[in-house]
């Protein structure tokens, strides 16, 4: 599964993914391969992505909205903090 992660200013991430899991504003959820289309609006929170050798990432976001389309996933925020380990 492929994630991208934007704002207005930079590309945050972008590469292949095990599961990303995201604040949305009806609750948290996460995504995995071959999970169905979605488009969600984010809330205030920690984006969680695990990578596919297992490393973890977290980013703290503002408002923001994700698709998922065919195993592509993009998450567009409005702003995200660097990432932590």
């Amino acid at each position: 599964m492929n994630l991208t992660i934007l704002t207005p200013e930079k590309e945050l991430y972008s590469g292949s993914v095990r599961s990303v899991k995201v604040p949305g504003s009806g609750g948290q959820f996460e995504v995995l391969s071959g999970h169905a289309p979605i488009v969600s609006s984010l809330d205030k929170g920690t984006v969680r992505v695990v990578d596919t050798n297992g490393d973890r990432k977290e980013y703290a976001i503002e408002k923001g909205f994700i698709e998922v389309l065919h195993n592509d996933v993009s998450v567009l925020v409005t702003q995200a903090d660097a990432p932590s380990e």
